[in-house]
């Protein structure tokens, strides 16, 4: 059964003090989750314009999900989905979300959105390959001459890349991670046996998203969080 992680925006500190927006929008995603009889295991709270890119809430909203994985829940579509902001950070995340107001729709919307984007990268690619293809013909020698096509040293460049990728989900997730080891540190955890049972206990999805967590994963996710 899914969890949700509701995401709550207004705009002022004024509307933040007052409550004003966030009683409605907490009001719509409770009434979303109980429908589906799903529950909400933690809330975010963002007082920020929605002109402004820098959202920190917004981004320990996403830690919580993929720590829990758990989905994304806000209350209308249109408080997040026209800021190019929250379209990167939700698409590079890779968490999944609903709208309380519009559940049918959301993939659908997001899929638009960062077509508009990918059409961008595409347009700026363009520009790219015609300034090298006239920097070539001005005879600037372009690219590395000692890589050519089908080499050895290809193959190795592009294992390093594979590589350093999945290095970087690894600490992502290990950084969602770490505030969660804290807490259970502070409540008397001191082995890391006993982390790993907390984390089972809570019910934190190891890295493989199968399982219990054992004291040598525990150990890998400190490492790679402190890495």
């Amino acid at each position: 059964m899914a969890t949700f992680v509701s995401y709550l925006r207004v705009s002022t500190d004024k509307q933040g003090r007052s409550g004003l927006g966030l009683e409605a929008q907490r009001a719509a995603v409770a009434r979303h989750a109980a429908a589906t009889g799903c529950a909400i295991v933690a809330e975010f709270v963002e007082i920020e314009s929605g002109r402004k890119n820098d959202r920190p809430q917004l981004a320990a909203a996403l830690a919580a999900c993929r720590t829990r994985r758990a989905v994304l829940l806000i209350a209308k579509l249109d408080r997040l989905a026209r800021n190019v902001a929250f379209v990167s950070n939700l698409m590079e995340a890779g968490v999944e979300f609903v709208a309380a107001d519009m559940p049918t729709v959301n993939k659908l919307t997001i899929h638009i959105l960062a077509a508009v984007a990918e059409e961008e990268a595409r347009m700026i690619s363009a520009r790219t390959k015609a300034a090298l293809a006239a920097a070539k013909a001005r005879g600037v020698k372009l690219g590395n001459p000692n890589l050519q096509p089908g080499t050895h040293e290809q193959a190795l460049a592009a294992a390093r890349i594979g590589t350093a990728a999945k290095v970087r989900r690894a600490q992502t997730r290990a950084a969602d991670l770490a505030p969660v080891i804290d807490q259970i540190k502070a409540a008397g955890a001191r082995t890391l046996a006993a982390i790993a049972e907390a984390l089972t206990a809570r019910g934190i999805p190891t890295p493989s998203g199968r399982g219990a967590w054992y004291p040598a994963t525990v150990q890998r996710a400190i490492g790679y969080a402190a890495a």
